[in-house]
């Protein structure tokens, strides 16, 4: 004969609500599985215990379970805040309603829906819209070399001398330029930013000093970046990409501290501090004619150089655990970590793409995950896995049984799936001493399985 109470607890163990009941003394009689994952708690730690043991509710409101216990009151669709026994914030949107018979209350149930991860989406949208995007608690890093870039920025940021940020594509540079406008006496004012090599000269000229009506077809009157950046700051970012002579216009605007509007007939006053960065050595880019001599002199009052990723390496995992808790946020995922031989990978690899190509590798890794808590070295997007990347083992410098995707595109899929493929199993297998068993657990498939890849690579 079938058990009510075990088909009851079947059935609200798979509805996609959390189901909470407490009796007349707000005991917790009942607690299904979707409310463990809602508030994150074992039902053994919450069954036969007073609900204000477990949880806790901020000063100004009570449990809306406890108010329909004690008040008799049912409530609908009511948002309340809380916090578990581990300390983690919940919110919920709750059904509640009192068990009453015979005319007396003998306890109460609530009907939640999970809005935690909403709500904290929301947030974090708000704050990204926000005027404040990035400050100088946004730069992750503990290495010696960043710290002395944020320690140079820093006391760059006091004054409104003009800076130019040196570094390669992808390693932070505008990051440290609104961290500069933010900690200056200019942060209530604009930060704008302008990427020069983004549009030809024709149009960053109007786009940066203004026009006037009529000063070419189409043109109408209308405030450049300068004067919209008014008493803030402007950044010019790959500033060496502008043509010699636009970088003349735009050593006078520096000097004389005044612009002129395409077609205009007068200067105009400017108080604008000037951020710029350049993704080459200076001195190359004044060799090489992509940077006029006085300006660089007229820029770099302050020369702030930040260091390529692969020059501070220690900075590695706190880089990859940062990126993974802003994607597990975006993705509602709970990725833990990386796995140790992805962790090598990252080591060993040059990073010419520096933390932007670190970030895309982990959004991209986490795209390709299921159910797995770590990122593994399969989940690597293949088109950064085809780049000439010469890859070490730190463990064995003499290693030759790595595998260097040097191969072209003109390559088939196929081929370089295969070509992959034999260098990750010899690898694992390598790494468990060429034991057969524990490389086929490693990789995920029967020892037979591997023996046939085995033999099929050697043929």
């Amino acid at each position: 004969m079938l058990n009510r109470e075990h088909i009851l607890e079947k059935i609200l163990d798979e509805v996609n609500e959390g189901v909470h009941v407490v009796d007349e003394r707000g005991t917790s009689i009942l607690y299904n599985r979707k409310m463990e994952e809602i508030e994150a708690m074992n039902k053994h730690d919450v069954l036969h215990k007073n609900i204000a043991e477990v949880f806790h509710f901020p000063s100004d409101q009570d449990s809306t379970l406890l108010q329909a216990l004690n008040k008799g009151v049912s409530s609908h669709n009511v948002r309340q805040t809380y916090f578990n026994a581990k300390g983690k914030e919940i919110t919920t949107i709750n059904h509640t309603f009192p068990i009453i018979q015979d005319g007396k209350i003998h306890g109460a149930i609530e009907i939640a829906n999970d809005v935690t991860k909403v709500e904290r989406l929301i947030r974090e949208n708000i704050l990204e819209k926000g005027v404040i995007k990035y400050t100088f608690d946004s730069i992750i890093g503990e290495s010696s070399a960043i710290k002395e870039v944020i320690h140079n920025a820093k006391r760059a940021a006091r004054t409104s001398s003009s800076v130019l940020i040196v570094g390669e594509t992808g390693t932070g540079k505008e990051l440290f330029a609104q961290s500069i406008h933010y900690a200056s006496m200019r942060q209530a004012a604009p930060f704008l930013s302008q990427n020069c090599a983004a549009l030809p000269d024709t149009l960053i000229e109007g786009l940066l000093f203004g026009t006037m009506k009529g000063a070419f077809t189409g043109a109408i009157e209308r405030p450049g970046l300068f004067e919209q950046s008014e008493g803030g700051t402007l950044f010019l970012d790959e500033m060496n990409s502008l043509s010699i002579a636009l970088q003349a216009k735009l050593l006078h605007a520096l000097q004389e501290r005044v612009i002129r509007r395409i077609g205009d007939t007068r200067d105009r006053k400017i108080d604008v501090r000037i951020l710029a960065a350049i993704n080459e050595d200076p001195i190359e880019a004044i060799a090489k004619h992509h940077m006029r001599k006085d300006l660089f002199y007229r820029l770099g009052v302050v020369t702030l150089f930040v260091p390529p990723l692969r020059e501070r390496k220690e900075d590695i995992i706190l880089l990859v655990d940062h990126f993974i808790k802003k994607y597990n946020r975006l993705f509602q995922m709970e990725i833990q970590g990386v796995s140790r031989e992805v962790h090598q990978f990252f080591m060993d690899y040059d990073w010419p793409g520096n933390v932007r190509e670190l970030q895309h590798m982990i959004e991209g890794a986490m795209n390709l995950i299921v159910d797995e808590p770590f990122i593994q070295y399969n989940h690597l997007p293949i088109h950064h896995l085809r780049k000439k990347v010469k890859i070490t083992e730190a463990s064995d410098p003499s290693a030759s049984m790595m595998w260097s995707p040097s191969q072209t595109l003109s390559k088939e899929l196929k081929t370089q799936v295969e070509e992959f493929e034999r260098f990750y199993v010899e690898k694992t297998l390598k790494e468990f001493g060429g034991n057969i068993s524990q490389a086929a657990k490693q990789l995920g498939i029967s020892r037979q399985s591997l023996q046939y890849r085995l033999r099929k690579f050697r043929e």
